[in-house]
C-alpha cells in the first residue's frame, strides 16, 4: 500500500448523503509514511464521511488494532492494543489547513487527503504509558534500570542527612555545609 490515492478522496465526486468504507492498515501503510514514528502494527480504520449543507462534510474515524511500539521501561517492542474514534468537520475553502476540529480542503482541488489524518488518529489511540505486562519485560534491561535507580536515589534503609547531623557522622555533604552557613 505505498501508494495512497486510495486514501484520497474527492469530495466533489461525492454524490451521496454518506459514503463509508473499511481499511485495515499494515506495516506497508506504517512503513510508507515518512517519518512515522510507528513502523509496525495492523490496525482497521473505519471512514464514515456525511453531506452536510453548504459544501460541509462530517467526517469520522473509528480505529481498533494493535501498533508495536517500544516498552516505557525496557524498551524492548511489544504490542500494544489501540481503539478509538475521531471526528472532523471538513470544509471547502480558499486554503488548505488542519484545526482540532475542522479541516479546509483546497476548493480548487476538492481532494481531502487521510494517510497523515489516520495516522495522527492512531498515535492519539495510544496509551500515555505503555509497558510489558508484569514480568515480560527485558529482565537485563529491568535489573540495570533498577541499579542505575538505586545508585541515583541512594541507600533508601539509610537515614536522610538533612544537614542536622544527627546520624552520629563528624562528616557533613559539603553542599549542606556552604547552606549552613547560612542557617548560623
Amino acid at each position: 500500500m505505498s501508494n495512497f490515492e486510495m486514501l484520497d478522496i474527492d469530495l466533489r465526486a461525492i454524490t451521496e448523503d454518506s459514503k463509508e468504507f473499511t481499511l485495515v492498515l499494515d506495516d506497508r501503510y506504517f512503513k510508507a509514511l515518512d517519518d512515522a514514528e510507528i513502523q509496525h502494527g495492523t490496525v482497521t480504520t473505519t471512514v464514515l464521511i456525511s453531506k452536510m449543507p453548504s459544501e460541509q462534510f462530517a467526517l469520522s474515524f473509528s480505529i481498533e488494532g494493535n501498533v508495536t511500539i517500544p516498552c516505557d521501561l525496557c524498551l524492548d517492542d511489544m504490542e500494544q492494543p489501540i481503539k478509538g474514534q475521531c471526528r472532523y468537520i471538513v470544509k471547502l475553502g480558499r486554503e488548505s489547513s488542519v484545526d482540532d476540529e475542522v479541516i479546509v480542503v483546497d476548493e480548487n482541488q476538492g481532494i481531502l487527503s487521510l494517510p497523515w489524518i489516520i495516522y495522527e488518529t492512531i498515535v492519539l489511540a495510544i496509551p500515555i504509558k505503555h509497558v510489558h505486562a508484569p514480568g515480560k519485560c527485558n529482565a537485563a534491561m529491568t535489573q540495570k534500570l533498577e541499579e542505575l535507580s538505586a545508585t541515583r536515589s541512594g541507600d533508601e534503609d539509610a537515614p536522610i542527612d538533612n544537614g542536622d547531623n544527627t546520624n552520629g557522622d563528624d562528616t557533613i555533604d559539603p553542599r549542606w555545609a556552604a547552606l549552613k552557613q547560612f542557617k548560623d
